[in-house]
């Protein structure tokens, strides 16, 4: 068709009768073509539509008008389809890439799976072992504060007071570790029994009261008359007690007061601590209770925390059918806590 791009313009329709070169004339007679019709989109080739002999009278001027009116259309129609073709095969291609990158996510999420079920029977085990000899240890430690070894002077009893609270938060450390741990494997598990929850309280005060003398911290303590007895896994909610007011006695400066009580309101058992101290910054609330979240004026304050003990605090609450009990103003305090149902 060199001669046509040579010798015609678009979109000129060529006639076969009409062709005066003898080679295209014998090229078209061969093939029986009667007319070339060039088809155009946006001013450039889309093809060319041969058409060959009319079964009839021949092609008449009006049969050539109507076919370069619909030479557009043809052009367009082409052009679509070339396209929708270059889109599936585009389609196609992506899908391979994404099933590709499925593939490898797939696989790159059961390693994951593989080393987190590894980090978690890693704690869990490591967490029994510690918790072993840390527990001998305060034992004896314990034993020495009481004289049971032998009488102790004023410093070592002071020396020996650092060592026994040292251990005592090492133990509560573990525990808060190995309870995560059981919550990654779905084995935190709740056990519920009749519980005086005013006497667990008043022993976690008593076993704190080293730690707040030794920062100078006063623990006001008070306890409604009729606390009734409720069913909740003792050493779960003695965790939670323990963890608040253990935040509160560090979180506070030194000649500080830290108030905590319990009450029976209104068929629900009400848990609070309240402090004057760090408090919590407005724009961290709303995480404060996820794993590992510690607050910036936290980390400062108190850099060997974990971030732990509220996660788990929460689960342990929500486990009870309760709720938690949080207010804080950065600067000024906060209060933490909780509420249980009686039944």
């Amino acid at each position: 068709m060199d001669y046509y791009y040579k010798n015609c313009s678009f979109p000129e329709v060529i006639l076969a009768n009409q062709v005066k070169d003898p080679d295209l004339k014998k090229l078209l007679d061969i093939h029986r073509t009667k007319i070339v019709m060039p088809l155009l989109h946006q001013n450039q080739e889309t093809g060319i539509l041969f058409l060959g002999e009319h079964k009839s009278l021949g092609y008449s001027s009006r049969d050539i008008e109507m076919l370069e009116s619909i030479a557009g259309e043809l052009a367009v129609s082409i052009r679509n389809s070339l396209s929708l073709e270059e889109i599936n095969e585009l389609n196609k291609s992506l899908q391979r890439k994404i099933d590709e990158a499925t593939k490898e996510l797939r696989f790159s999420n059961r390693q994951l799976q593989r080393l987190d079920e590894a980090k978690n029977e890693f704690i869990s085990m490591a967490s029994h072992q510690l918790r072993t000899p840390l527990t001998s240890i305060k034992g004896y430690l314990d034993m020495m504060l009481e004289g049971d070894l032998g009488k102790i002077t004023p410093t070592q009893r002071a020396v020996l007071r650092e060592a026994f609270s040292s251990s005592e938060r090492m133990v509560r450390l573990i525990n808060d570790f190995l309870n995560v741990s059981r919550l990654q494997t779905g084995k935190f598990n709740i056990d519920k029994q009749k519980i005086d929850i005013a006497q667990i309280l008043r022993d976690e005060v008593a076993l704190l009261k080293v730690v707040a003398d030794q920062r100078s911290v006063e623990m006001d303590l008070k306890i409604d008359r009729k606390v009734p007895l409720i069913t909740a896994d003792s050493e779960k909610i003695r965790q939670v007690m323990l963890n608040m007011i253990d935040n509160a006695i560090y979180y506070s400066d030194p000649h500080k007061k830290v108030i905590i009580s319990l009450k029976n309101n209104n068929g629900a058992i009400e848990f609070t601590v309240k402090d004057s101290g760090i408090g919590v910054p407005k724009s961290e609330q709303a995480n404060l209770f996820g794993k590992f979240f510690r607050g910036t004026n936290a980390r400062k304050k108190r850099p060997d925390g974990t971030g732990v003990g509220l996660f788990l605090a929460r689960k342990v609450i929500l486990s009870h059918d309760g709720e938690m009990i949080f207010e804080s103003e950065e600067g000024k305090g906060s209060t933490f806590g909780f509420k249980l149902p009686v039944r």
